[in-house]
């Protein structure tokens, strides 16, 4: 199926970039060392009470120094979180509490959230981040990849993208408290007045999700002129979110139909090597562990060309880690935690559900548009620059480095 015109295409008519829908966007969060991330946060504990023991030349090495980060480097604390801002070669202070993020698509990992220990955190990014708040994640476009163009997550994400160049975050909303959506001005209103008071900024992101598709010029949104479809496209949307938050915000956790679910049919075992799957019985092999039924949908669940369920079991594989794993990054479980075995089983039905949709999603691509020359007759293109810039959200001090405030 071809994908519709991008803008700059010549071909109309044209359909919007997402990066003029959503025009507020942040890169990824570069941590600049691995051992700040894991699988568990057990491991991230064990890595930082290693950290803190060592001393001199060792803890320099273990800490692993960049141009933007050293032991002695003072920063300002992330917000929302309570860590120091002194150097942590001279007040290291206690373990700061592991947060649960989206490291890339579908694959939810925990971070030490301490300033000091990453490159770049995106502070934009956390101070929007309460409990109202969406992020879509773009993915690294790959030539002739198949996969979706966007997932969404109610957890920070850190854009990593298993392949090709990485894509973008955008926050729903550029300020806390679902407060101004980060859409572009005046959209809303256009989409008002074609499909009903009805269309809110959550119905715009579910329309996108599930409509969105990679173009050589970006990330290109389909916008439907007849409701009927736009109605549809809406409805699949909240079932695409619903199965990607996974449960967060209240919502009902992804599970396939009766017998249909995935279950463990031999032990995983405490170190499994190697992942494999068997089509014909629709088995995951993990080591001598079996996990079955698992729809062949979810093992060939590609994003950035790469299989998911490979990608993740390979981030957890060994019980020393992955090939070449060294310093702290080496300290992980030394078996094969039972949590991982249930969050294997959610992961296998979330892709299982949404390979299902993806043929649905293919079928929005069809039907007259509201292109990009209507949106500009409408004032909505071009998008003006303020609203690619954070919005200024502080009604509050945060503290900066070495304990100074300063008000943003």
């Amino acid at each position: 199926m071809a994908a519709p015109a991008a803008a700059g295409s010549g071909e109309g008519p044209r359909s919007p970039l997402l990066d003029d829908l959503m025009p507020w966007s942040v890169r990824p969060l570069r941590t600049g060392r691995p051992w700040v991330t894991a699988p568990d946060p057990a491991s991230l504990r064990a890595r930082w009470e290693r950290l803190v023991r060592a001393s001199g030349a060792e803890r320099e090495q273990l800490f692993g120094p960049t141009r933007a980060r050293t032991p002695r480097t003072a920063v300002a604390a992330l917000p929302g979180q309570s860590t120091a801002t002194g150097p942590f070669a001279r007040e290291p202070g206690p373990c700061p509490d592991p947060v649960r993020i989206l490291h890339g698509p579908f694959d939810e990992q925990w971070l030490l959230p301490d300033h000091r220990l990453i490159d770049m955190a995106r502070p934009e990014l956390w101070r929007v981040a309460d409990g109202h708040q969406l992020f879509v994640v773009e993915h690294g476009r790959v030539p002739q990849d198949a996969g979706p163009a966007l997932s969404v997550t109610a957890l920070l994400p850190d854009g990593h993208s298993p392949a090709g160049r990485p894509g973008r975050i955008r926050p729903l909303f550029r300020r806390p408290g679902g407060a101004e959506p980060n859409l572009a001005p005046g959209l809303l209103g256009l989409l008002r007045a074609r499909h009903g008071d009805a269309v809110t900024a959550e119905s715009v992101l579910a329309w996108i999700l599930a409509a969105a598709r990679q173009s050589p010029a970006g990330c290109v949104v389909p916008l439907p002129a007849d409701t009927a479809r736009w109605s549809a496209g809406v409805e699949l949307g909240r079932e695409l979110v619903r199965i990607q938050l996974r449960g967060a915000r209240g919502g009902e956790r992804p599970r396939l139909p009766g017998g249909r679910r995935p279950y463990v049919r031999a032990a995983v075992p405490p170190a499994p090597a190697e992942l494999s799957y068997d089509s014909e019985e629709q088995a995951l092999c993990l080591g001598t562990g079996r996990i079955a039924p698992v729809p062949a949908g979810a093992w060939e669940f590609r994003v950035g060309g790469v299989r998911m369920l490979e990608l993740w079991f390979g981030r957890r594989s060994a019980v020393s880690g992955p090939a070449g794993t060294e310093g702290l990054a080496a300290l992980r479980p030394r078996v094969w935690p039972q949590e991982w075995t249930s969050e294997l089983l959610e992961l296998i039905t979330q892709l299982a559900l949404l390979a299902e949709l993806r043929p649905r999603q293919e079928e929005l691509a069809r039907g007259p548009e509201i292109g990009v020359r209507e949106l500009r007759s409408a004032g909505v293109l071009p998008v003006a620059p303020g609203a690619r810039r954070p919005a200024s959200v502080l009604d509050h001090r945060e503290e900066g480095p070495d304990g100074q405030f300063a008000l943003l």
